[in-house]
């Protein structure tokens, strides 16, 4: 077996259910705001589009995708990032961001130099790190803090440590501190990447997640495009339409940019056999090329915000963040046992931040913070943040 699957750490889902597990919630039904699964309904477009394709269910897909799926999503990101894309050598589908990230890292990663490094957030979506490790790379970790506006401290990382760095893995915006990077920070980590002749490789799957009255976050093909480089040199942007439209189970996303480091990648997906199935495609053009329903659903998670921060801030220093549809807490204690008594209490599930860390330079920066999810619908919202005040209520009573 592989001696790299021994370093692989269990999933936060998996420590979740083991916190869980001898405990009977006291008050019913569950809610689940834990997982970072939209409930609000797929949008009808892309639903149609793929029950009228289904007899090409029958056909083998190409791993390129199809032009027309190339098409929609390079003209996504024109109009969304004014990055004009080459469909046909700087865009390839993926299915969802999750196989889009791993096996992207598995086809970056030169296990022959010496020291090869990964550096992502600390906090991080996990697939960051085992798939570095399974790629013979060793994770950096780059802590996050309130101090530094829910976003790695770049500029603490010294010149040794970026020298090692093979690749670069963004988050914007961030999972789970929902805060983006500044176009002109982007544009800053495009020139440390070629100083020290790295990759960058931003996940970008919560972009459209952000308050309708705000102004849409930026890109990494939008800093490339700022700043002249048509090319893309160095820079991979990741999207996905799990969030954007609502349609997580269809496992559709790509990753569009450096056409010298898509050629050789669309050569590994050939051998690794992930091509995206034709029905499901159809779905992506329709969903891609419609912003209809992405506008919708900013609005209902608008009104999911300004209620839940309303009924919580007189407890806990909370404010939206930039865009995503969590909310990173403050416990002001142990994330752990905040997480088990309110489970036990109220029946609410939320994801202790210590799940989603790993210890670097002395702290776990997820230690004291509980992730929620705001992605039921309007109304289990409500009655979580209802349950919620009544269990800080009865805290302060008792203390």
């Amino acid at each position: 077996m592989n001696p790299y699957l021994e370093t692989l750490q269990p999933y936060p889902f998996e420590r979740l259910r083991a916190l869980k597990k001898d405990i009977a919630p006291m008050m019913t039904p569950e809610i689940f705001l834990s997982i970072g699964e939209p409930k609000h309904a797929a949008p009808t477009i892309a639903t149609e589009a793929l029950i009228n394709s289904m007899s090409e269910i029958t056909r083998y897909p190409s791993t390129l995708g199809t032009p027309e799926l190339r098409g929609a999503i390079s003209s996504w990101l024109l109009n969304r990032f004014n990055a004009k894309v080459d469909s046909s050598t700087e865009v390839i589908p993926c299915n969802g961001t999750r196989e889009g990230i791993f096996s992207l890292i598995q086809a970056i990663v030169d296990r022959h130099q010496d020291k090869p490094q990964v550096a992502m957030p600390n906090p991080f979506y996990q697939i960051y790190e085992g798939a570095a490790l399974l790629a013979g790379a060793q994770p950096v970790f780059l802590n996050i803090s309130k101090d530094t506006h829910g976003q790695p401290d770049f500029q603490a990382v010294d010149s040794e440590t970026w020298q090692n760095t093979q690749l670069l893995i963004l988050c914007t915006p961030g999972n789970p501190t929902g805060e983006c990077l500044s176009v002109d920070t982007l544009k800053g980590l495009i020139a440390l990447a070629d100083q020290h002749d790295f990759i960058i490789a931003s996940d970008e799957c919560y972009s459209e997640l952000y308050p309708s009255n705000s102004p849409a976050p930026a890109g990494l093909l939008q800093a490339c495009a700022e700043l002249g480089r048509t090319d893309f040199s160095r820079c991979l942007a990741i999207h996905s339409l799990s969030k954007r439209s609502n349609l997580p189970g269809l496992r559709s996303g790509f990753i569009a940019g450096d056409a010298t480091i898509i050629k050789p990648y669309t050569t590994y997906r050939t051998y690794h056999g992930c091509a995206m199935s034709l029905p499901t495609q159809h779905a992506s053009v329709a969903a891609w090329n419609d912003e209809q329903h992405v506008e919708v659903n900013r609005t209902a998670y608008d009104k999911k915000y300004g209620m839940f921060v309303e009924r919580l801030s007189p407890f806990f220093d909370i404010q939206r963040p930039d865009a995503s549809f969590y909310i990173w807490l403050n416990v002001n204690g142990d994330d752990q046992s905040f997480a088990r008594e309110l489970f036990r209490t109220t029946g609410i599930t939320v994801l202790p931040g210590s799940f989603l860390a790993r210890e670097s330079h002395g702290v776990n920066p997820g230690y004291g913070y509980v992730r929620i999810a705001l992605v039921a619908e309007f109304a289990e919202c409500a009655e979580a943040a209802d349950r919620i005040v009544a269990f800080m209520e009865l805290h302060h009573e008792q203390s």
